[in-house]
């Protein structure tokens, strides 16, 4: 899967980041965009990251470490995330979450052996590209793609766009007064009983530090805001970059 994302991948813009390129940005954004530091950076063609956290499925369940590693491409955009969660020593599941050539898939195996969870189609399709734009907060120089796109909402709020394979998806940015990125929220289809449902997901930001020399998120969670509550069922830490 990583080699046919890698083999999808453009080569790099030959240039570096020039706050001129920021200018006509929705100021929130351009503030942010200069907080990370990217400009006089080259722009970011592919990126490996290795994490560490828990997460847990339902609001009843107990939160279960896990390690991953994530693959990135930036165009076209796509994502190889390769995560497994343990009870101790021992693996209680793998798990493959993708998006590459406009799809998206998920492949869930109990002890890295039986299929739990094999799920692709539209909803799929676009419940990864919407994670895809989210964890764009890692290479920022990816918001400045062609197929990205603002509108200001707010003082400290941004709506953005990705566009992609003919489909788009759009969630808002959120930021402080600094230009520290702070959530992301967006629609998103969630796997239920009975199919998928629509529901609104945030990412929040808890720690910010430095990654390849830039100021990014360190850590942060995944947010279902659905009718009977919050469901916070991620925590997770980026160790490399």
């Amino acid at each position: 899967d990583v080699e046919a994302l890698h083999a999808r991948a453009a080569a790099r813009r030959e240039a570096v980041v020039t706050e001129e390129m920021l200018q006509d940005l929705p100021e929130p954004v351009r503030r942010y965009l200069l907080y990370t530091g990217i400009v006089g950076k080259p722009f970011v063609s592919t990126v490996y990251l290795e994490q560490k956290g828990a997460m847990h499925p339902s609001a009843q369940g107990a939160w279960v470490p896990l390690e991953a590693e994530e693959h990135y491409t930036v165009d076209p955009p796509g994502f190889v995330w390769d995560v497994t969660l343990r009870k101790g020593l021992l693996p209680l599941a793998r798990g493959r979450d993708m998006y590459a050539g406009g799809k998206g898939s998920m492949l869930i195996k109990a002890g890295s052996l039986f299929t739990v969870v094999d799920s692709r189609g539209e909803e799929m399709d676009q419940g990864s590209m919407v994670r895809c734009l989210s964890e764009m907060i890692w290479f920022p120089t990816a918001f400045l793609g062609e197929n990205v796109s603002f509108e200001e909402v707010g003082e400290n709020s941004a709506r953005v766009t990705l566009a992609d394979s003919g489909r788009s998806v759009t969630g808002t940015l959120y930021f402080d007064e600094e230009g520290l990125f702070q959530d992301f929220v967006a629609k998103r289809y969630r796997m239920a009983k009975d199919g998928y449902e629509l529901e609104t997901w945030s990412t929040p930001v808890y720690e910010y530090g430095e990654l390849a020399g830039l100021r990014l998120p360190v850590r942060g969670g995944a947010v279902w805001k659905l009718a009977e509550g919050d469901l916070e069922y991620a925590d997770i830490t980026i160790t490399s970059l």
